[in-house]
């Protein structure tokens, strides 16, 4: 099976051999470190340990692509932002926001995409294609709204919102073109998926009427710079905004346990929308502390259910057990037989 092919036809709506079984989010597990030869926090900032990792699931469970970075900060901090890279125990947290005295002078820094950890992880991609031609490759980025939120903090940008909402319309403005710059970087060494994660835009933390009004319009705006097939996933339960991110113009629509995919389907055959669905098992139960029997008990029902691109529902935990992941792939490989 042709993996880069079939994930492409699957993420175009077209008949696959088998659906895609990858991690449209972050994927790295802390028992395959010893096997890729790499550990935190240096895979975050070395271009040739970034690859390892990334290809890692891939090579030790049967992930059906490479998956890079593996954490949302590096767009805050080529902004300036202060970020703790952690350790083995723990992936990369913001520490401060943008260095501005007034929001009015926050701008994108020159030459975006080669500020900070940004060039790290486009050269990881183009060491993924050269030496795993046959492997999509998947990168993540934030949405623009999620950047806004590292840039002013998630609080103050929510309060802003009933406040000062012009003020935020800037800022996603501003994190807009930056993400745009991002992904042309991206566009030029042709990786084959990108990823927008968005988890501040979440019904959790932001209104459905807002999420329209603020951040749909700047994700509509950051696929159309993009010349690879896309994805933009939203944490939580994110059914009430499911029309949105139905209609967004990306290839798919990555979604949580919380929500169910026989109503993501009702709603995306009601919008006449071309996205398909991509999830949903659980990351933060079943794929991180269930044992394998329950990980393929809910991988086919995910495929009863029909879901179009078969990945796990959030980003991977470092602790969950290689065994799940591995459980994960077989599961989807029994279902055909």
């Amino acid at each position: 099976m042709d993996l880069i092919e079939n994930l492409k036809a699957a993420l175009n709506g077209e008949e696959v051999e088998k659906v895609p079984a990858i991690s449209a989010t972050a994927a790295a597990v802390e028992e395959a470190f010893p096997g890729a030869e790499v550990s935190w926090p240096s895979a975050h900032q070395d271009a040739q340990e970034m690859a390892r990792l990334g290809i890692s699931l891939h090579k030790q469970a049967g992930l059906e692509c490479a998956r890079v970075p593996f954490d949302l900060t590096a767009e805050a901090e080529a902004f300036g932002c202060t970020v703790d890279l952690g350790g083995m125990e723990a992936t990369p947290t913001l520490k401060s926001h943008a260095p501005f005295d007034d929001v009015e002078d926050l701008e994108v820094p020159d030459d975006f995409a080669n500020q900070g950890r940004l060039p790290v992880i486009t050269e990881s991609i183009e060491i993924l294609k050269n030496e795993y031609p046959e492997v999509p490759v998947v990168v993540g980025m934030a949405g623009p709204f999620t950047l806004a939120g590292h840039l002013l903090g998630v609080e103050d940008l929510v309060k802003m919102l009933k406040t000062d909402s012009f003020v935020v319309e800037d800022v996603v403005e501003v994190a807009l073109d930056a993400q745009t710059e991002l992904v042309e970087a991206f566009n030029d060494v042709g990786v084959d998926v990108i990823c927008v994660a968005d988890p501040t835009s979440s019904p959790e933390l932001l209104s459905p009427d807002d999420f329209f009004d603020f951040a749909q319009p700047a994700l509509e705006d950051l696929s159309d710079a993009m010349d690879a097939d896309s994805i933009l996933h939203i944490c939580g339960n994110s059914l009430p905004i499911m029309e949105g991110m139905l209609t967004s113009g990306y290839s798919g629509a990555s979604f949580e346990e919380a929500v169910d995919v026989e109503e993501a389907r009702k709603i995306q055959e009601a919008e006449g929308s071309d996205t398909v669905l991509v999830g949903n098992i659980s990351t933060s139960q079943t794929l991180f502390s269930k044992p394998t029997d329950e990980v393929k008990a809910e991988v086919t029902r995910a495929l009863e259910k029909g879901i179009d691109v078969l990945a796990p529902s959030c980003g991977i935990a470092p602790k969950s057990p290689l065994a799940n992941l591995q459980a994960f792939v077989e599961a989807r490989d029994e279902f055909y037989q």
